[in-house]
């Protein structure tokens, strides 16, 4: 089970339950230091994503295992280049399964989510049955979770059997925060008897209105935190017909951390209106650091 803090905080953060027009005349929250903190375990699994499977799998990835070391590995795979990495097994402090995919660099995922692959698809119906056909996403990101999605569901109910878990928190970072997106709308449809939790870090744009009302309509937390002047979550453009889910948290040049509620939240103080155009980012923020934590193996 989360802790009340961490609970509370992204309960708070999502805001996901309310019609778009009320988001968005929500007050914007700044989240205190134990709700930071919170997030911290999470951020470490998310920059685990980028080990190698050789390493998650007997979770020896220094640093980034170190961080989490009563972490409990169930199964690994890809192999970072034509499928990005990725992992599974269970936390016991924190009371959950974790499911965690590799990300990219800032110059590798900012043609992906600008350039060819911005054309939109309708989710795979052997892997989403029942999904309306006006829910689109990024074609790109559909291939990369379609790729590990069998096996990580494989893994995730396994592990939820050997430990009887009830909560699953899928974590990922840029790209990896992408195929974690779509993970967690992919596991909940054939996954009836557990709670689940996204948690992502410089999480580009993934799919269309439809997509973004969908994920707000689902009883899975969302939380997805930017970073400064990161640009690349504000890729694929709104004009192109891509919309954030709710749930963001921004991460200030001050240091603080705000809840910004709704989808796209214009504010200067949330992503959309601190980067209003990719050339007024900075690519070196994506990567971190996040709480402290910078993104890499």
């Amino acid at each position: 089970m989360f802790s009340f803090t961490l609970g509370a905080l992204l309960a708070a953060a999502s805001a996901v339950q309310a019609a778009p027009g009320l988001r968005a005349r929500q007050a914007i929250t700044a989240l205190g230091t134990s709700q930071i903190s919170a997030f911290q375990p999470y951020t470490y699994y998310a920059s685990a994503g980028y080990c190698a499977a050789s390493e998650t799998v007997t979770w020896s990835c220094g640093a980034n295992c170190e961080a989490n070391p009563t972490f409990e590995p169930v199964a690994s795979g890809g192999n970072g280049d034509s499928t990005q990495y990725w992992y599974v097994g269970y936390d016991p402090t924190l009371e959950t399964v974790i499911v965690s995919h590799q990300g990219t660099d800032p110059e590798e995922i900012l043609p992906l989510v600008t350039d060819a692959d911005i054309v939109k698809t309708n989710l795979d119906s052997s892997l989403f049955p029942g999904l309306s056909t006006d829910i689109e996403v990024h074609k790109g990101f559909a291939d990369a979770q379609s790729a590990t999605a069998t096996d990580v569901l494989a893994a995730v109910q396994t592990a939820i059997s050997q430990y009887g878990a009830t909560q699953v928190t899928v974590v990922g970072h840029s790209l990896g925060a992408a195929i974690a997106l779509l993970d967690a709308i992919y596991l909940p449809l054939h996954i009836s008897d557990a709670t689940f939790t996204f948690i992502g870090y410089g999480l580009p744009r993934v799919g269309n209105q439809a997509f973004a009302n969908y994920v707000d309509a689902q009883p899975t937390s969302v939380t997805h935190i930017n970073n400064e002047e990161d640009p690349i979550p504000i890729c694929p453009g709104m004009f192109l017909g891509f919309v954030h889910p709710s749930g963001e948290v921004h991460i200030e040049d001050s240091g603080e951390w705000a809840a910004c509620p709704g989808q796209d939240n214009p504010s200067t103080q949330c992503i959309v209106g601190d980067v209003p155009e990719v050339w007024d980012g900075d690519e070196s923020d994506h990567d971190g650091p996040y709480g402290g934590v910078e993104m890499g193996c």
